[in-house]
C-alpha cells in the first residue's frame, strides 16, 4: 500500500504543474462581433472570446443606463422632482398613513432596471468554456508529442546500430581464427 501512495502523489504533482502553468501562460481577449463576423481564433498565448452585439451602430446595453444625472432624462427629473417630498400612500415610508403600499412598487421598478441593465453576454462563464476547451486537448496533444519522440528515438538508436555495424575504411579484421577442426555445413 505504501508503494502505490508515493507514485500516484507524484504523478498527480506532475499531472496539475501543466494545468496551473498554462493558467498562467495565456491572456483573455474579450471581443464583440456583429452576427455575421467571424470570431477571431485563439492562440497558444491568448483565449480569445466573442460575445455578439444585436446593434452595432448603437451604444452597447451595458452602458446605455447610467445613475449619472447628465444621462437622464427630463421626464425622469420630473417624476423625481415630484416625488422628493412624497410620503402616504404609495410612497414607501415610513412616515404618514399607508406608507408601505408603495415599498411593493418599488421593489418591482427596481427588478425591472436590474433586469433592462443586466448584461446580455456572460463573458465570464465563456472565458471558462474557452478554458475548458483548450484543457480538453491537452492529453491528445501530450500523447502525440510522446509518440513523435518516441519514433525519433526509435530512428536514432537505428542509425546507430547500422553505423556500428558497417566496417570503418582501413581497419583489419582482427578476428582470431576458430580454434578446432573445421566442419562444413554443406556436407
Amino acid at each position: 500500500m505504501k508503494r502505490l501512495i508515493a507514485p500516484t502523489a507524484i504523478l498527480a504533482a506532475c499531472l496539475a504543474a501543466p494545468v496551473a502553468a498554462q493558467d498562467e501562460d495565456y491572456a483573455v481577449n474579450q471581443v464583440y462581433i456583429t452576427e455575421g463576423e467571424e470570431c477571431p481564433a485563439s492562440t497558444e498565448d491568448v483565449i480569445t472570446v466573442c460575445g455578439v452585439l444585436e446593434e452595432p451602430y448603437r451604444i452597447p446595453k451595458a452602458l446605455r443606463h447610467s445613475d449619472d444625472p447628465a444621462n437622464m432624462s427630463w421626464a425622469e427629473r420630473v417624476e423625481r422632482l415630484e416625488t422628493v417630498g412624497d410620503f402616504g400612500i404609495m410612497s414607501c415610508s415610513p412616515a404618514g398613513a399607508g406608507g408601505l403600499t408603495g415599498c411593493t412598487q418599488q421593489l418591482i421598478r427596481a427588478a425591472y432596471e436590474d433586469r433592462a441593465n443586466a448584461p446580455g453576454v456572460r463573458m465570464g462563464q465563456l472565458i471558462q468554456e474557452a478554458r475548458e476547451e483548450r484543457l480538453s486537448t491537452i492529453d491528445e496533444d501530450a500523447a502525440a508529442e510522446q509518440e513523435r519522440v518516441e519514433q525519433i528515438e526509435r530512428e536514432y538508436m537505428e542509425r546507430l546500430e547500422r553505423e556500428r555495424e558497417q566496417p570503418v575504411e582501413g581497419e583489419v579484421d582482427e578476428t582470431p581464427p576458430p580454434i578446432g577442426p573445421q566442419v562444413d555445413p554443406g556436407n
